[in-house]
């Protein structure tokens, strides 16, 4: 991982502006090859489950008070109007910011906790990082193919309660950390998300059944120290399977992040120096 340079306040609204810049055009340029937002397409029929997985709302961060993981319900709310009974036809991509639009306070989103450079920081739209972490999450378990996602630059909880590996989700930022999903199959998906009280709800389905059962796993992992910083690293790479036989195993991404926390834990009393082990 490369050394971080500090940048000028007008480089980086310099390069702020190109980026976003660069996002409209493509929406532009490719204007026929985006998914249409949901409810323009038929439903009915999508009875089989590809993959479906549940996360964790709320993960008591320090400081945080009710108004806002209240805050957070409703953003997520208001993404998930813009997804969910989305279909994914062959060919086609599905563009998370295209789809939600900007996360601004004119259109009804509400200031929430959101991370920036690994701080915790209260800014309109907080709390949808999660939303597109699970979208990425069930799409690596599906046939489907992610072709643009950007990963996390800060790793902020130990694994203490982790389900998934390191660097399995993806990070979003209005408009140009996006994330983008394409259906290279011949038959199409309806997206289906929704909120209960503890979890967000995630699943892929389709029309008919799908032969192929994926896995995704960390192949590597290391930490590395530049100066008084660690980051920590990883390889994840995705099983194929049909039936129980694997078909492929293939590379998925590599990961690197700057741990906000020790990695370091103190030895056991056991292992103390001068101390016989038994």
């Amino acid at each position: 991982m490369a050394k971080r340079k500090p940048r000028s306040f007008v480089r980086i609204v310099a390069g702020w502006l190109a980026y976003t810049i660069l996002r409209y055009v493509q929406w532009i340029v490719k204007a026929g090859s985006w998914c249409k937002r949901s409810g323009s397409v038929e439903t009915d029929g999508f009875d089989y489950s590809v993959f479906h997985h549940e996360s964790l709302l709320f993960r008591n961060l320090k400081n945080t008070e009710q108004w806002m993981d209240d805050n957070k319900i409703h953003n997520l709310n208001m993404a998930i109007l813009k997804l969910d009974g989305l279909v994914l036809m062959p060919g086609k991509t599905l563009s998370f910011w295209k789809l939600i639009g900007g996360p601004f306070g004119f259109r009804g989103f509400k200031k929430g906790v959101v991370l920036v450079n690994g701080r915790v920081e209260i800014k309109t739209g907080g709390g949808l990082c999660q939303l597109s972490n699970l979208l990425y999450w069930i799409t690596l378990h599906s046939p489907l193919t992610v072709t643009e996602r950007f990963r996390h630059s800060f790793d902020v909880f130990p694994d203490s309660g982790r389900t998934q590996p390191f660097g399995s989700g993806a990070t979003c930022l209005y408009n140009y950390r996006d994330l983008q999903i394409r259906n290279n199959s011949i038959e199409p998906y309806l997206l289906r998300l929704h909120l209960d009280t503890t979890h967000l709800h995630g699943e892929w389905k389709t029309q008919k059944p799908v032969s192929f059962r994926y896995e995704v796993y960390e192949k590597k992992h290391w930490i590395t120290q530049e100066g008084p910083f660690y980051i920590r690293n990883n390889i994840l790479m995705r099983r194929c399977f049909r039936g129980e036989r694997q078909i492929s195993d293939e590379y998925v991404t590599e990961n690197h992040a700057l741990m906000m926390y020790s990695p370091l834990i103190d030895a056991p009393k056991s292992f103390s120096p001068g101390e016989e082990v038994v």
